[in-house]
């Protein structure tokens, strides 16, 4: 993959067991950025859409062995109808079959909900669960 290559242009929906796989892969493959696996599938709403929006490409300088991957903005919907902001690192043909959303409108309300929503820290910390469940 093409380091200059421009981010995708799309923002993608996701459902829980998609999250739940993304992020077991991301995991597996020892990507940087990931939600704790835990925490999600305790928290996230089961029936949630939860949406993915490209924020940089992403390589890992001491580990040549993993490709350059997306970073992407992570809208999780939660148990509570809360939504919080968490980072989830992707390969390529991880977020290429990904479905994605289906307006411009659609994409726009997305990025406002980004813009508004509480990092999974913040929103543990406003929930009183202190910053050693992170």
């Amino acid at each position: 993959m093409d380091f200059e290559q421009p981010l995708p242009r799309e923002v993608k929906v996701i459902d829980s067991a998609s999250l739940f796989r993304l992020e077991e892969r991301a995991g597996d493959l020892g990507l940087s950025q990931r939600p704790d696996p835990a925490w999600v599938r305790a928290n996230a709403a089961p029936d949630g859409t939860h949406y993915l929006w490209p924020a940089l490409w992403h390589t890992l300088s001491h580990r040549p062995d993993v490709p350059c991957h997306v970073r992407w903005e992570l809208l999780i919907t939660l148990r509570t109808g809360d939504r919080v902001v968490s980072l989830l690192d992707m390969l390529p043909d991880d977020f290429t079959p990904l479905p994605k959303v289906t307006s411009r409108e659609e994409g726009m309300q997305v990025r406002r909900l980004l813009d508004r929503a509480p990092s999974v820290r913040e929103w543990l910390l406003r929930e009183n669960e202190g910053p050693g469940r992170l």
